[in-house]
């Protein structure tokens, strides 16, 4: 069975203001804590499924980290996400069995939550960001991710992810990389080729994984051309969540796809009623 999400990670610059911001359009935020022997400080959306929104900031310089590179040279917004693997080394092991030799780790992460409490986890990174990184736990996983039903109640009625994203630059590379990281029952859609980009989608639990690159010698329309910028700007990774909401979600902020100012550079939208499971 394929890995489920286990969270998207959002590089902002303060991450007090982006968490009043993310209140504001009706998240639960809750303070995860300082990570060891690091200059940054996160807090969390954690949904009904156990997935969360990391909101990540450095407080000093971190020129050896991706993320915060990202950050600095293209601004706030989705910069990577992970998958929960039971046993971080099994799941490497099993990857690179399959050719993903590229695929580096296993590496030692720690965070201290505010309350006192040492969380320990294990990851596994590719060499490029079209693939996702292994986040697996060390220490009991609801410590680094909380499981009151309190926690995870929001006032603008989401419930997860429905879907989301993914810019790479080649669709059948990138493609080729998810299934010998995950296993050729890799549960994908056919490629689908219109309007200047091609697209694929993944199941991995109940989020879809929408993989998009452009269309080699076609033009297309303006999503087309924002996939390209995105990727000369920003580089391949996640680019924009379908959130999914209860009876009671709140279509205001972000329903047309957009980033603005309170989400800090990152695009979502609810998924119809329709859609949900």
């Amino acid at each position: 069975m394929p890995l489920p999400l286990d969270h998207i990670v959002i590089a902002v610059h303060q991450l007090d203001r982006a968490i009043a911001d993310y209140r504001a359009l009706g998240f639960q935020v809750l303070i995860g804590g300082r990570h060891n022997g690091r200059t940054s400080h996160n807090a969390l959306v954690v949904f009904q499924d156990g997935s969360y929104l990391e909101l990540i900031a450095w407080e000093g310089p971190a020129p050896q980290e991706r993320w915060y590179n990202t950050l600095q040279s293209a601004s706030e917004g989705l910069v990577d996400f992970a998958l929960l693997p039971g046993d971080t080394t099994e799941v490497l092991n099993a990857a690179r069995a399959r050719g993903l030799l590229s695929l580096e780790g296993p590496f030692d992460g720690a965070r201290l939550r505010p309350d006192g409490a040492q969380l320990r986890w294990q990851t596994a990174r590719h060499a490029s960001p079209d693939l996702p990184f292994l986040c697996g736990d060390i220490s009991p996983r609801a410590l680094r991710v909380s499981e009151s039903p309190a926690d995870r109640l929001h006032p603008n009625g989401c419930l997860g992810v429905a879907r989301l994203d993914v810019a790479v630059q080649d669709l059948s590379t990138s493609l080729a990389r998810y299934q010998a990281l995950l296993g050729p029952d890799l549960p994908a859609g056919p490629v689908v080729v219109q309007e200047g980009m091609q697209e694929v989608k993944l199941t991995l639990g109940s989020t879809e994984l929408r993989l998009l690159s452009p269309a080699p010698e076609q033009a297309g329309g303006a999503e087309a051309q924002a996939l390209k910028h995105r990727l000369a700007t920003r580089g391949e990774g996640p680019c924009a969540l379908v959130l999914r909401g209860g009876p009671t979600a709140s279509p205001g902020k972000g329903s047309d796809q957009g980033a603005d100012a309170l989400s800090h550079g990152v695009a979502w939208s609810w998924a119809s009623h329709d859609a949900q499971p």
